[in-house]
């Protein structure tokens, strides 16, 4: 019987694109929530630090650290202050929240894009370079 120990299929790197998947899709759900929201008097804008947040969870999956992405989120989590002309309270920004929309999109295709791209690779690998 073959030993396993230690063995691992997937590197840190590709730990760290699903990490990215997941911090991009909690991204995307705050925005959400925001924009749901954004007629609610007193309601406060969440937001994460997403490139803080990706580059530690990038660096210790490379690292081979595990990372709790859960208990990583519920700590960086913000919630912004109205701006003193908020008539009602909300500090829900439309033009911020399209934006993080757009740039999540982006940033999501390319962690799919990366993450297909490895597993393409590691395809061909087990396959003996056969399509």
């Amino acid at each position: 019987m073959v030993s396993t120990t230690g063995l691992q299929l997937f590197d840190g790197l590709q730990s760290g694109l699903s990490h990215a998947m997941e911090i991009t899709q909690a991204r995307q759900l705050l925005t959400n929530g925001n924009l749901a929201n954004v007629n609610t008097p007193g309601y406060l804008a969440k937001e994460l630090p997403f490139s803080e947040l990706l580059g530690e969870a990038m660096a210790k999956a490379v690292a081979g650290e595990s990372v709790d992405l859960n208990s990583l989120l519920e700590e960086r989590l913000t919630e912004l202050e109205a701006p003193a002309w908020s008539l009602d309270g909300n500090s829900v920004d439309l033009e911020r929240e399209a934006a993080r929309v757009e740039e999540n999109k982006l940033f999501y295709q390319a962690a799919v894009g990366g993450a297909s791209r490895r597993l393409a690779m590691l395809k061909f690998a087990a396959s003996d370079g056969r399509s």
